[in-house]
């Protein structure tokens, strides 16, 4: 019985880390997609304020 009650944590371990990697995944994605958003959005801006900095140099 104690075997058993071993073998069965185990599995729930092991598919409780699934879990984990696959929310930490969807965090990764959701964080990449807000960058791009802000890259994409702030881009023509951050360019002109280079280009400015650029020829007053």
């Amino acid at each position: 019985m104690t075997k058993f009650v071993a073998k069965l944590q185990a599995r729930i371990a092991t598919r409780e880390q699934g879990a984990t990697a696959v929310e930490y995944g969807l965090m990764v994605a959701l964080i990449a997609i807000v960058i791009i958003a802000a890259v994409t959005l702030l881009g023509g801006n951050l360019k002109s304020l280079f280009n400015t900095v650029a020829t007053s140099v």
